[in-house]
């Protein structure tokens, strides 16, 4: 059974990276990893995949190369170049890249990859660290129905909504939404924490009685512990969510869409980074509000 299923790639074992890889694993895939932290590798032979030296190593043989690095700039270093997946990759493989990057580097990467008749999708997720372990991850695609339709088995495997958006880009496009919509519920629901201490209230009682009603959120409830306890591990750092803040900015701009509530939360993410704050949980939102509310030292 295992030995009918495509040879898996994948390029970039982080906070996400690393458990869904661990669920092709477990879904009998044979995943051959690369990633720069030899620790990350180590846990990657660990769950029972093959650690690879360098990106050339880990794509030669692969038929479907994911990848899941910050950034657009790390998704070009390792894309592109005689070391990169494009020069190195079997041709008529499909690349996923699962990244949070800007549309316009997945219009290009995949123009890049014709050129080497490699399949390329654009599939970032949402759903955080927690959706990541349990499989139950949003991915939103963009790319050619075929390509998507050879793809899903190994979607379904890592997420439970999965979604063709449309042509290259698409996915990233909803993404940049995405990450506006959570960026503003998590700062309204940290303002609304800070209300409610500051009034007396019994915060536990009070976040459980609003997660039942319509300000309940899948945000709330994956981030009501992070609230109570004031617990900041990330699971989705500041810094990254800043980076998407200035995804969405600039491409709202380019198509003239005007975000007045997301270019407020966007600034207060930017503070907070500058703050210092930038290696925690997302959910730290929470520790701006209390500066501004002469809460925290």
């Amino acid at each position: 059974m295992t030995s009918t299923l495509p040879k898996i790639a994948w390029i970039g074992l982080g906070i996400m990276g690393s458990p869904m890889s661990e669920n092709l694993i477990k879904a009998g895939y044979h995943v051959t990893g690369h990633t720069l932290e030899q620790e990350k590798l180590d846990r990657l032979t660990a769950a029972g995949g093959t650690a690879a030296g360098s990106i050339a190593e880990a794509v030669r043989d692969a038929e479907v190369v994911i990848t899941m690095v910050p950034a657009s700039p790390q998704v070009e270093a390792v894309a592109y170049g005689p070391d990169g997946i494009l020069a190195n990759a079997r041709p008529g493989a499909l690349l996923i890249d699962m990244s949070s990057i800007t549309p316009q580097t997945s219009i290009d990467l995949a123009a890049a990859a014709l050129d080497k008749n490699i399949r390329v999708l654009d599939a970032p997720v949402s759903g955080g660290e927690a959706g990541a372990a349990e499989a139950v991850l949003s991915i939103m695609v963009g790319g050619e129905q075929a390509d998507f339709d050879a793809a899903r088995p190994v979607f379904e495997a890592l997420g439970k909504t999965v979604v063709l958006c449309g042509p290259h880009g698409s996915g990233q496009t909803v993404k940049a939404a995405n990450q506006l919509i959570v960026a503003v519920n998590i700062q309204a629901c940290a303002e609304a924490v800070v209300f409610l201490e500051k009034s007396g209230v019994d915060l536990r009682a009070a976040l459980e009685v609003l997660g039942g009603g319509l300000a309940g959120s899948t945000v709330l409830a994956r981030k009501k512990d992070n609230f109570l306890n004031r617990d900041f591990k990330p699971g989705f750092r500041i810094d990254l969510h800043h980076k998407d803040m200035g995804i969405v900015t600039d491409a709202a701009r380019s198509v003239g869409a005007v975000l007045p509530v997301g270019a407020v939360v966007a600034q207060l993410v930017a503070a907070l980074r500058a703050q210092g704050d930038g290696g925690l949980d997302h959910s730290a939102l929470l520790r701006a509000v209390e500066r501004l509310s002469g809460t925290q030292a």
